[in-house]
């Protein structure tokens, strides 16, 4: 049984050790729009909303502790993932905005594109072309009866 009413992942929220240190990132790298700030009762920032899409945004909290991210082995966020239309071009922009992928564009298992990149906490970030015949389009056309 499916929630009603439904609409897609609103946002993902990242602790981060150095907000100055993400938001050149995010924003000034990977041109994120900077939304609004919310502030604590004491004045000191609480976090930072950032525009991913229209409906779909990131929010950074400063303060994290610790040096990185948890590894991809651990029991944790293992990373997230921001579709585009052309995977391409996406690595292109990312390479121009002096961004490194760590892994180069390829065929995922699933067979849709994909490269990826880390933020400077090391939170790991996949770019994603969804393919007509990936195993996400088949998935769907059975769920909605079109297979």
């Amino acid at each position: 049984m499916a929630l009603a009413g439904l609409k897609g992942i609103g946002h993902v929220a990242l602790k981060v050790a150095d907000i100055g240190r993400s938001l050149a990132f995010y924003r000034d790298r990977l041109g994120f729009a900077e939304m609004m700030r919310l502030d604590r009762e004491d004045g000191g920032l609480w976090l930072v909303y950032l525009r991913i899409t229209d409906t779909q945004f990131l929010e950074l909290f400063p303060g994290g502790e610790g040096d990185a991210a948890p590894g991809p082995e651990r029991t944790a966020v293992n990373h997230f993932c921001i579709e585009c239309a052309d995977l391409q071009a996406t690595a292109n922009s990312l390479r121009a905005a002096g961004v490194p992928l760590t892994v180069e564009p390829k065929m995922g298992a699933d067979n849709n594109w994909q490269c990826w990149i880390a933020d400077p906490d090391g939170n790991r970030i996949e770019f994603m072309q969804m393919a007509p015949d990936s195993m996400q389009a088949a998935a769907i056309a059975r769920l909605h009866g079109r297979m």
